[in-house]
């Protein structure tokens, strides 16, 4: 029989342009793609795994993957069907063509709620299907973590279970018939009996009933091997049943008939508190008598640290109750806690509050791969499972065999199944660690059998183990695998190393292909020791990027969302750069166009950075990327228009044009030729300069004659400009190129609500750089001056990092850090109104300055407004508004600096309501840039625009950032504000809200 380097030696003989123009003659509807970029996404899952396809092809019906698998038989070149791409042991990666089911083969065919049935194609999302049903009352039971991007054609290749497996079952508990088409092109229809069986599978079955009825450990999650047992005549001798969990191996699955069950009215969720996750093992095997929904099982070191609500404990368990009303759900769980021996315990029953818990949980799956040090861990022995009595036992001696192979992994998972996921710090990029990855596995084999266990207990053995199953089902069985595949592909077509015949499971390791030693970058990536591979390796493919709607307030992946193709996506974006590390398919290196072109759509919205599990960080990479792309070379002009913006914005201001901009920007054909050299999107409307920058007004307020007149006491130190306000604590407000250019009146409505609060407020020194004294080998700052002649500016360097120019960021980041001494050494907070700047004086200053210590002590500095008043200025009471409010969270706020600050300060105000996820699209220079304009359009409809059309009259419009307000008013018509405009605007118009509430006090923690 074959193995992958002859599959890989005949595809090369056959000629990969040769088998693309066939197969394009032969599809008829669908896409056939042997491009660098389609080749490079899907080199790797989830998984340790990598391997390079010759090509892609995403099928539109089971013709076009008829035709697929008759050329690829002619030219003996193998083919392997993907799904969502989040399998976990390697089972979705080829080395001949892969079939993409996701673009085309996507639909809910039929929903029959009488019959509790559904018919679908295997490039359906889960949660597609939970939301046609749910109308009903009706769900599809297993639901697995990745719920938002796994499809059920993948789920049934995996046999895949979820956290509900303990009610409902595995995937293959909710099959009933399915239609596949065999390598040799025959078309079934299987099912419950014989008919739609391949020729022989009856005779091998019936031949083989001793092996079958006493070779299969009995358990609820035993899903290594093929499911032959399945096969036997008491059990119906269920076709479909046994070609679940055949990752792909066996036939081409082209649609799908499914159950679905009754969903509780319902629920309730105890949280089950215990001292180790040991305890809680050995409590979930009781609690199953007791009809739950889940009993999920995991120990702190998953638990994000800013995560609150749970229990006391180390460890809890998730047990969720159904009931047909809210008191029978609550009565079940106040029950499991009753009957469970934890340390403490907690029951909830507000839907919000579940949905947040389970995200930690769902989250695991991503968390677990850092340690709570921050190193590396890995897939591989990511979801043994036992018999749930023995979990107990069975932990304490896989805790001991990690200790004593000197390794660290933190066990979560389905505990009431007796299924364990665990991430493990393998060193995966040394000989001596990959040694030690092989000796591990087969002891763990070994001890996982020695419990009654099965290697898979939820995603597959695929390569991680599927050479060790000898061990668990022993050579007669193995052997009898390795019979019905012959069976169903006797020409080892279909996904082969897999299952039969397997690949070494050291082998084919995505890390060897990296470059050993760090590449030169620009940012410092300290949570990856510098190393740019290794921040690149952050993305282990659970691909919550790729989910179709961003999850509550969420962010990530906007564009992904927009645009539906996977190299827009953060996992997509983060594969093209592992490869372009490699150099094999990728190999333009920093120049290559294919990671150019991907990331172009990227919005730098930094949506990743906090909803993605392992932090990856695409708008930095993408910066990083950029700034090596281009190095000596001509930028696009939106990088010099539109990058170098606060330039161009302070001279318009101290030479007093911006009414004859404004001016010539009405006249369409200038505009036009504006926006054409600027390389500005045509679609896009020119925002209007402010007459007087906020600057300029802060200086003729302080003057004789001005707005106000006097100078209080410099008493906020050496250096610090004349501050105003009351007797309290000294503020510093950062003027932003955005606040003071385009939207001074934030800057003015701040400044009124800070000095309402009874703080001083400041604005940072503004110097000029004049020549040092003779003998003196360094420039020094010496003396102030004023704002308008000075050549000194505070700037976030935001417009020069989101264009990837980082040698001038950094330059402008050290004069501001100059320009900033005196503020650093008075201590004062520093308040920055916009967001973005926020976000990069908080993560991109000390990430390009990582040798300055001022750019960590500027970063520890900044405050967002409302934090300012949370922590300066805690006994101020906001006036009531006591309206509702639309808008979003501006997606930096989100993604760096967190917006709990401003929902207290909402509430405070009597501002009720949630604002929307998601990025509004324009996100910086984004929306500008010529050729973004429909990705940036789509992202505001996907969840601002709705939002702010559906809000009822009265309601108040709020965009912190200015991107947000300026989509808003190019899109809709409608003007946001900050929430100091709107504070500022209740202050002048009417009194503060009545002492003694104090339910509606800004909370005084300083945390």
């Amino acid at each position: 029989m074959t193995d992958l380097s002859d599959h890989g030696k005949r595809a090369s003989r056959a000629g990969a342009d040769d088998l693309a123009r066939e197969l394009r003659r032969a599809v008829r509807g669908g896409d056939v793609d042997f491009g660098v970029t389609a080749r490079a996404l899907v080199t790797m899952d989830a998984s340790n795994y990598r391997r390079v396809p010759l090509g892609v092809v995403a099928p539109r019906d089971a013709d076009d993957v008829a035709a697929v698998l008759e050329v690829c038989r002619a030219h003996g070149v193998p083919v392997v069907a993907r799904g969502g791409g989040t399998s976990i042991a390697g089972q979705a990666t080829g080395t001949g063509v892969v079939l993409d089911f996701t673009r085309h083969m996507d639909r809910l065919l039929a929903l029959e709620p009488d019959t509790r049935t559904a018919v679908v194609q295997p490039g359906l999302v889960l949660d597609r299907l939970q939301e046609a049903a749910a109308p009903h009352g009706l769900r599809f039971g297993p639901d697995p973590s990745t719920h938002g991007r796994c499809t059920l054609g993948g789920m049934i290749g995996n046999n895949s279970c979820g956290s509900h497996s303990v009610a409902w079952g595995t995937t293959a508990d909710s099959v009933r018939e399915l239609s596949v088409v065999t390598a040799r092109g025959r078309r079934l229809r299987l099912g419950q009996g014989w008919a739609g069986a391949p020729d022989g599978l009856r005779a091998l079955a019936e031949g083989e009933l001793a092996r079958l009825r006493t070779g299969f450990p009995d358990l609820p999650r035993r899903i290594s091997g093929y499911a032959l047992d399945a096969l036997l005549p008491e059990k119906g001798a269920d076709v479909a049943r046994s070609f679940c969990g055949s990752e792909g191996t066996l036939g081409v699955l082209t649609e799908a008939v499914v159950r679905l069950v009754d969903t509780p009215r319902a629920r309730a969720l105890a949280v089950l508190g215990y001292a180790d996750e040991g305890a809680a093992a050995e409590a979930a095997a009781g609690l199953l008598p007791l009809g739950p929904l889940t009993v999920e099982g995991m120990a702190r070191d998953l638990v994000p640290s800013l995560s609150a609500g749970l229990p006391r404990g180390d460890a809890w368990l998730f047990v969720e109750t159904g009931g047909e009303s809210a008191a029978e759900a609550r009565a079940r769980a106040e029950g499991v806690v009753r009957a469970a021996d934890a340390a403490d315990a907690l029951v909830v029953t507000d839907a919000a509050a579940q949905r947040a818990l389970w995200r930690i949980r769902e989250d695991a799956s991503g968390t677990a791969t850092r340690m709570p040090d921050g190193s590396e861990a890995w897939p591989g022995w990511e979801d043994c499972a036992v018999p749930p009595a023995r979990l107990g036992a069975y932990l304490r001696d896989f805790r001991a065999l990690l200790a004593g192979h000197g390794l660290r992994g933190t066990p979560y998972g389905h505990f009431g199944d007796g299924c364990v996921h665990v991430r493990i710090d393998f060193d995966l990029l040394t000989p001596a660690g990959t040694a030690r990855f092989r000796r591990f596995s087969e002891e763990l084999a070994e001890l996982v059998v020695a419990h009654g266990g099965s290697l898979s207990g939820e995603h597959g053995d695929g390569q991680a183990r599927a050479e060790l199953l000898p061990r668990m089902y022993g050579a007669g069985l193995v052997a009898l695998f390795e019979r019905a595949k012959a069976v169903w592909d006797p020409d080892d077509l279909l996904n082969p190393g897999m299952l039969v015949r397997p690949a070494p499971l050291d082998s084919n390791l995505r890390f060897a292909v990296l470059p050993r030693e760090p590449v030169e970058v620009a940012f410092g990536y300290p949570a990856d020791g510098g190393d740019f591979a290794a921040a690149v390796r952050r993305c282990v493919g659970v691909a919550k990027c790729r989910t179709a709607h961003a999850p509550g307030a969420g962010v990530m992946c906007p564009s992904f969302r927009a645009t539906g193709a996977e190299e827009h996506s953060t996992r997509g974006r983060a594969r093209l750069l592992h490869e372009m590390l490699a150099g094999e398919v990728v190999t333009g290196g920093w120049r290559s166009t294919e990671v150019r072109d991907a990331l172009d759509l990227c919005l730098s919205c930094k949506g990743c950075r906090s909803d993605c599990p392992v932090g990856v960080d695409m708008a930095t990479y993408k910066a990083e990327f950029l700034h090596h792309h281009y190095a000596g070379r001509r930028r696009p002009a939106a990088h010099y228009a539109l990058g170098w913006l606060p330039v161009w914005l302070r001279w318009a201001g101290r030479t007093r044009i911006a009414p004859a901009v404004n001016a010539l920007a009405a006249v369409r054909p200038l505009a036009a030729v504006a926006r054409r050299l600027a390389g500005i999107a045509p679609e896009r409307g020119i925002p209007r300069l402010a007459a007087e920058p906020f600057t300029r007004w802060w200086s003729r307020r302080r003057r004789p004659g001005g707005e106000e007149t006097g100078e209080r006491g410099r008493t906020g130190g050496p250096g610090v400009p004349g501050e105003r306000g009351g007797s309290g604590e000294l503020v510093v407000l950062w003027p932003d190129t955005f606040t003071e250019h385009l939207s001074p009146a934030v800057g003015r409505a701040a400044v009124r609500v800070l000095e309402a609060a009874g703080l001083r407020v400041a604005l940072p020194p503004t110097l000029r750089l004049r020549r040092p004294p003779v003998g003196d080998g360094r420039t020094r700052i010496l003396d102030p001056v004023s704002v308008l002649r000075g050549r000194g500016r505070v700037c976030c360097g935001l417009t020069y990092v989101s264009t990837g120019q980082l040698d001038r960021a950094r330059a402008v980041l050290r004069r501001t850090l100059d320009l900033m001494e005196p503020v650093l050494e008075a201590g004062a907070p520093v308040v920055v109104l916009e967001p973005s700047c926020a976000a990069a004086l908080r993560a991109d200053l000390p990430d390009l300055l990582p040798g300055d210590p001022r750019a960590r002590l500027l970063a520890g500095r900044v405050l967002t407004f409302a934090e300012t008043l949370e922590r300066h200025a805690p006994g101020w009471r906001p006036p009531r508004l006591d309206r509702p409010v639309a808008g979003q969270t501006h997606c930096h706020q989100h993604a760096v600096l967190g917006d709990a600050a401003e929902r207290r300060l909402r509430a405070a105000a009597g501002l009720t309501g949630e604002l929307s996820g998601g990025c509004c699209g324009l996100a910086g220079d984004f929306g500008f840039a010529k050729g973004h304009w429909e990705v940036s359009t789509a992202c505001a409809e996907e969840q601002l625009l709705p939002s702010v059309r559906r809000s009822a009259e009265g309601t108040v419009i709020l965009a912190d950032g200015y991107s947000c307000r300026t989509q808003l008013e190019q899109l809709a018509g409608v003007r946001g504000r900050h929430l100091a405009e709107v504070l500022a605007q209740a202050l002048d118009e009417g009194p503060q809200q009545p002492p003694g509430d104090a339910d509606s006090c800004i909370r005084t923690s300083r945390t």
